[in-house]
């Protein structure tokens, strides 16, 4: 079963200072055109060198573009035990559009 939470439910978490953390799986040049402030930023390509380095113990909101290279993370993840691991549904696109329409889109 995949878990997957809206880019509105994730703002929740936000503004009640909700222990969360943003993983941005996407690459380099699109972390350049905009980006949630304070997430963490490990490419896809790197997950699975890099991923044992993520909490286990507080919802891991892993978002893409779209929400596709994001899912396929959390599929990773969640078969190395990571029960926290959720899909943020729409990735920063739906961020831009549902939460901060001032963020640049691409």
């Amino acid at each position: 079963m995949n878990k997957e939470i809206s880019v509105k439910e994730a703002s929740i978490l936000i503004d009640n200072h909700a222990e969360a953390v943003f993983l941005d799986v996407r690459e380099d040049s699109e972390l350049a055109i905009c980006r949630i402030e304070g997430s963490q930023h490990i490419p896809m390509a790197e997950i699975t060198e890099r991923y044992e380095a993520l909490p286990r113990e507080v919802p891991l909101l892993v978002f893409c573009h779209h929400g596709m290279r994001s899912l396929h993370v959390v599929q990773y993840l969640e078969a190395r035990g990571f029960n926290n691991a959720i899909n943020l549904a729409g990735g920063i696109h739906a961020w831009a559009t549902e939460v901060d329409p001032n963020m640049n889109k691409y």
